[in-house]
């Protein structure tokens, strides 16, 4: 049994290999032709000629994020802040993602918050991480997590609070159509996570800009 399974082995490897592979362009072009046939339209006809080529440079651009390291992103770290430890926030961060279930948008605001310990990074690295992650497709559950735990490993602050706020086009333009609904995700680690009080300065500082 176990000269069976050694044998099968480097097929069941390399069949996965296979599936993993990255189209090429030529292939993704076709799929979204296909596409159009499946909506029932002609990809021949005059209008149409040009979408498979637009759709897929849209996709690399909507799905770059996949190509970006978030570590990269957050690895200069400023160590003179003359002594700063109170909270960092940035807060009114747009970004647009895809949902992962329907591939359809949804967007709206990021909000970041972190206590420093051994240093600052660039406010617009704190952009720049959200757009990393809106930038692949995803859910505002997993998005918000992994924000949150991208900030804890880079800068091992005493703290960080993460909200999202969005609206998602799977429930406004499909589904129940519930237009403007939004929905809201939030993640507390360290001193933001034990000490309720934290959270609330946290919120009544994403909503009304003072503790």
């Amino acid at each position: 049994m176990d000269d069976v399974v050694k044998s099968l082995s480097p097929r069941l490897s390399a069949a996965a290999d296979k599936l993993m592979e990255k189209p090429t362009r030529e292939e993704a072009e076709a799929a979204v032709r296909t596409l159009i046939r499946w909506a029932g339209d002609d990809p021949q006809r005059e209008g149409l000629l040009e979408t498979p080529k637009r759709v897929v440079k849209a996709f690399k651009e909507f799905y770059s994020g996949y190509k970006d390291n978030p570590r990269e992103v957050l690895n200069k770290i400023f160590a003179e802040v003359e002594g700063y430890d109170d909270i960092v926030l940035v807060k009114d961060i747009p970004f647009y993602s895809h949902c992962e279930h329907h591939m359809v948008p949804f967007y709206g605001m990021a909000h970041i918050a972190y206590y420093p310990t051994k240093g600052v990074v660039g406010l617009s690295k704190l952009a720049r991480l959200v757009e990393v992650f809106a930038r692949r497709l995803q859910t505002q559950e997993t998005m918000t997590a992994q924000i949150a735990a991208a900030m804890e490993e880079a800068l091992e602050p005493r703290g960080v609070a993460v909200m999202l706020e969005a609206e998602h086009m799977c429930m406004s333009m499909r589904g129940v159509q519930k237009a403007g609904a939004m929905t809201l995700t939030t993640q507390f680690t360290g001193v933001f996570k034990d000490d309720p009080a934290e959270q609330v300065r946290f919120l009544t500082l994403v909503r009304h800009g003072k503790a």
